[in-house]
């Protein structure tokens, strides 16, 4: 039996070394296992969001807390105690923006159908062009040998069955972003020690300290510096949509400053808003122009100049990746994803600069820009 086991676990050591030398040695299967790995998480990713998002939002929103809760620690303050005051102070903080938000949004929803018939009368003008795009999209379907006609189906489903089936599902999910964002600021110090005892070397060790480290004060910084921005681009459009003569401009700029944490998609959504307040409100072409030109203008200023000069060269990442990460994560786990995207591509960054440069763990967190992914 002895001897068996033995054979047993050479025969396994060696298909073990077997496999790892293959990996080692062909770069094809290499990339096919990096491959399946990653749609493999992805698809894991997809299928536990209803956990997986809101604990990652936790982490980030709780990288914002982690220096003063650790503050309030080296004073004397029970942990338990500090975690809870942030976490309290942070349900108060969104509270009160959304009761911001409640009155003058809902009094622009009852505008919607003034909107759309302001919208209609100025699409009046291009009736030729459709006219002329409709006849080409006719005389194609011809060509192909498609009939014109277009099947519609209706769920029978109301409105508030809807509310019924995702309101239990979106307050679970809150529920579970608060209690991880506690437990996260409890035992962020614990987390810390648990992960220095993966490595049983000194450099190893000095390597996962340093990577905490600097993710910890890269998405603080991050994230506090794009919070300043972000109010003080909304604090921008509210003055300017006052002077203006906007009605609720303190909406504005609150949309504005919300919607900027979603790089690219939440400007141009942010566009397509002032579009509408520009057919509410205006009379003429100019007039209905002039909001969302006001900010793009606004929005061009705060991200050619204020963002680069606030965040500098060490924050600064490739364009295109940006894109892309918010593109994936926008898809995967939506808003959520959207507002996670940025974050999450710095964590990386910073992990990737750390494991293929060790000699520069060293060097002090604000001199270590993010190598693999600026622009």
């Amino acid at each position: 039996m002895t001897a068996q086991a033995d054979r047993d676990a050479t025969a396994g050591e060696g298909a073990v070394t077997t496999v790892t030398e293959t990996l080692r040695s062909d770069p094809i299967v290499r990339i096919s296992v990096v491959i399946l790995c990653a749609i493999a998480l992805t698809a894991a990713l997809d299928i536990g969001q209803v956990i997986f998002a809101p604990v990652c939002l936790s982490i980030v929103v709780g990288t914002i807390f982690v220096p003063p809760v650790e503050r309030l620690s080296r004073l004397g303050v029970p942990d338990w105690l500090s975690a809870g005051g942030m976490v309290l102070l942070f349900i108060v903080f969104i509270l009160t923006a959304g009761a911001a938000f409640i009155v003058p949004l809902s009094d622009w929803l009852d505008r919607l159908p003034l909107i759309w018939s302001r919208l209609q009368a100025q699409l009046i003008s291009w009736q030729g062009f459709f006219s002329s795009v409709a006849s080409l999209q006719e005389d194609l379907r011809n060509a192909v040998g498609q009939n014109g006609g277009m099947q519609v189906s209706v769920e029978d489903n109301s409105a508030v069955e809807s509310v019924f089936y995702f309101a239990p599902a979106f307050m679970a999910q809150v529920i579970l972003f608060l209690a991880s964002l506690y437990f996260f600021l409890l035992t962020g110090p614990h987390l810390r020690r648990a992960a220095l005892q993966l490595s049983s070397d000194g450099e190893g060790r000095r390597c996962i300290l340093t990577a905490f480290r600097t993710i910890e004060s890269r998405l603080s910084t991050y994230l506090i510096s794009i919070s300043l921005i972000n109010a003080g681009l909304g604090a921008a459009v509210a003055l300017v949509m006052w002077l203006l003569g906007v009605p609720s401009p303190l909406l504005w700029g609150m949309m504005a400053g919300v919607l900027n944490y979603v790089v690219y998609i939440g400007p141009a959504l942010m566009v397509l808003m002032m579009c509408a307040v520009g057919l509410a409100t205006g009379n003429t072409p100019l007039a209905i122009l002039t909001p969302p030109l006001v900010y793009l203008a606004l929005n061009l200023i705060e991200a050619q100049f204020v963002t680069p000069t606030v965040l500098g060269r060490t924050m600064t990442l490739n364009p295109f990746l940006v894109f892309l990460a918010i593109a994936f994560w926008i898809w995967l786990w939506g808003p959520v994803g959207g507002f996670v995207a940025v974050p999450l591509l710095l964590v990386v960054g910073t992990v990737l600069e750390i494991v293929n440069d060790p000699t520069d763990a060293a060097l002090p967190v604000s001199s270590r820009p993010v190598t693999g992914f600026r622009s």
